[in-house]
């Protein structure tokens, strides 16, 4: 039983060159769309408020920062990878090709923790904003239906309801899955328009409030500690970055649809950084102007871009700021169930996971039971969880991806430094080790519960994989 069996680079190029049943109709342009469609979402229309309110206060722009730099330190090893190895599988195959089928799987079962929550937390996202944008007009969706479960709800006469599940989240997840299934090209239309409309109103905001920022707003810029260790002060911030790490996963998200790239190894690159860089800076002007223009501690909302325009005025740009919001959560809904789908697709094509879960649609060229699958179990958890409990755990699953990427890159360059690279990692010998240690310390910032949730669903995945994928690996099968 050889647990570090790996996949050769040169047999992963030679697959990505004659494996043709995934459909190659995304060009770099789609690619950054992509990814900005991945990255604007929760993290600027719903994390930023309560970050700031319960963990970096106006600082939530160091912690912003500190999760760009530890971002952009991935994000050059994945172009790498990602034009070395045009598959579908992101950080499950890169791991594949550089430490072995364990470590492949450790990454692959992690993943789902990325992409499979980072959809669910998005989702719960989404039906925040959809609720408040439809009471703004006048319906009133029953407040029952409109939350995680157990969650208590003060109605406007004062008195509670407890909620049963959050529709709006199941309703949307249903509709994203339905357009994964039917094709790639039609998934990165929508997602084109999606992302220019939000990003006008990402951009309508900066312009619009930007003149009501009160300095004062910003004083203590870090505010003390309050004797808990997420709570404000340095360590605060840095607990922050760990949080919103979660919004800057979307580049990641690009590398998964590397085999329905016309020209990964061009456009791969290109997705992938521009995307990032272009998020970053957005991120860090909202996040300023949010926490200028009002109090830290008024920011913790479901929808707190929204509440920011109300209070310097600019309510007519409420309405559009919530229409924004919705437009762009639904496309990082649609990019999370993406690369979560074509994960599982190639984790099963490799003998890891049942080989039923690995078939393409003979019609849309789509892996559609993996959609509809990952798409069922999405909605389910999306109807009982809460925004901040989810959240938590995709940001350690993310950056565990990321350590392991950067050091993959280091392995590969030392075990087959020849490599045709079309894209290099720059300074290698510096980035890499950096985005594998700010990985690691952002990952130690996090609550303790992330820690506890993440090894429990370590172990589970471990007795999956010695129970069946260690004996079903397609590696573990005699050559004829």
């Amino acid at each position: 039983m050889n647990l570090f069996r790996r996949k050769t680079v040169t047999q992963l190029q030679a697959e990505a060159l004659t494996d043709q049943r995934l459909k190659r109709a995304l060009s770099a342009t789609n690619l950054t769309m992509l990814g900005i469609g991945a990255i604007i979402g929760t993290g600027i229309f719903v994390l930023t408020g309560t970050v700031a309110a319960q963990n970096a206060g106006p600082a939530v722009v160091l912690s912003f920062v500190l999760a760009g730099v530890a971002s952009i330190f991935a994000a050059l090893c994945y172009s790498e990878f990602a034009s070395l190895v045009p598959m579908a599988g992101s950080a499950y195959t890169y791991g594949y090709a550089t430490l072995g089928e364990l470590f492949a799987w450790i990454i692959g079962w992690d993943l789902i923790l990325e992409y499979a929550l980072g959809a669910v937390t998005v989702s719960i996202g989404w039906s925040g904003y959809v609720v408040s944008f439809l009471r703004d007009i006048g319906i009133h969706l029953p407040a029952e239906l409109s939350a995680a479960r157990g969650t208590l709800i003060t109605l406007a006469d004062g008195t509670q309801v407890t909620a049963m599940l959050n529709l709006p989240a199941v309703i949307i997840v249903a509709i994203v899955t339905t357009l994964l299934v039917v094709g790639i090209r039609e998934s990165a239309n929508v997602n084109n328009v999606i992302v220019f409309v939000k990003v006008a109103v990402v951009l309508l905001f900066i312009v619009g409030a930007a003149h009501a920022i009160n300095p004062a707003n910003w004083h203590p810029f870090i505010p003390p500690n309050t004797g808990i260790r997420e709570n404000f002060g340095w360590s605060g911030v840095v607990s922050g970055a760990g949080i919103v790490f979660f919004a800057y996963i979307g580049f990641d998200a690009v590398s998964t649809a590397a085999q329905e790239a016309k020209n990964p190894q061009h456009d791969m690159p290109i997705g992938i950084i521009g995307s990032l860089l272009v998020c970053t800076v957005l991120y860090i002007l909202v996040a300023g102007i949010a926490t200028g223009v009002m109090s830290y501690h008024d920011l913790d909302v479901p929808d707190p871009i929204a509440v920011a325009a109300d209070h310097v005025g600019l309510g007519w740009m409420s309405s559009l700021i919530k229409l924004g919001a919705i437009a762009g959560l639904s496309s990082v809904i649609l990019v999370m169930l993406l690369g979560q789908s074509r994960i599982f697709w190639t984790m099963a094509d490799d003998g890891l996971l049942p080989p039923f879960v690995s078939r393409v649609h003979p019609r849309f060229r789509t892996p559609w039971i993996t959609s509809i699958l990952t798409g069922i179990g999405v909605a389910i958890v999306s109807a009982l969880f809460t925004v901040r409990e989810a959240g938590s755990l995709v940001s350690i699953g993310t950056l565990l991806a990321f350590v392991i990427v950067s050091i993959g890159v280091l392995v590969l360059r030392i075990r087959e430094p020849e490599l045709p690279r079309t894209f290099k990692t720059p300074l290698v010998w510096i980035v890499a080790p950096l985005g594998a240690l700010s990985a690691l310390y952002l990952m130690w910032f996090l609550p303790w519960r992330t820690w506890e949730r993440l090894i429990i669903w370590f172990l589970i995945g471990m007795v999956i994989y010695f129970l069946y994928g260690v004996r079903r690996s397609k590696l573990a099968k005699p050559r004829v």
